[in-house]
């Protein structure tokens, strides 16, 4: 798992989410469950027990990404950081509405903005840091090298 950098953080931050949302409920003893003001959470990130639900979900989601394959770890880092950068805008628009059922603050929204950077950027950079791959098979490695000439076609994985 170490070596895969998707697979490290999203056990990691999947791990914190968990602990996060499982902390949360110890704030929300008297907050209704969708309601749009939160107990404080390290005296500053606001929540309510919807919430915390949330955070054990995604948690618990990119925790059992991170520990089944790097594709997996790779695809739920990619897909939970889009919808945490969408979270991370729109939260700014939610604050003193209705809408804003998961009673969202402004230190909510940084914070989900920087963890969409982080999965984000792990997921998307990680495939840039793997080696070219050739998706040809041999007969058509073969093929080419003839019709092109032998230093044309390099190494070819089946």
């Amino acid at each position: 798992m170490s070596s895969s950098p998707n697979r490290l953080v999203a056990s990691i931050i999947g791990a914190v989410y968990i602990v996060v949302g499982l902390l949360g409920f110890l704030v929300t003893g008297g907050v209704g469950f969708i309601a749009t003001e939160g107990g404080l959470l390290l005296g500053i990130f606001e929540v309510n027990p919807l919430h915390n639900i949330v955070h054990v979900a995604v948690g618990a989601v990119l925790l059992i990404g991170g520990l089944s394959s790097v594709a997996a770890a790779k695809g739920i880092n990619i897909a939970v950081g889009a919808v945490y950068l969408l979270l991370g805008v729109v939260g700014f628009f939610l604050v003193g509405t209705a809408a804003n059922i998961l009673a969202l603050n402004t230190f909510d929204h940084f914070l989900h903005l920087a963890s969409a950077i982080v999965l984000l950027g792990v997921g998307l950079a990680a495939v840039a840091l793997l080696p070219p791959r050739r998706f040809l098979s041999f007969k058509a490695a073969a093929r080419l090298r003839k019709l092109l000439g032998p230093g044309v076609v390099g190494h070819v994985q089946s």
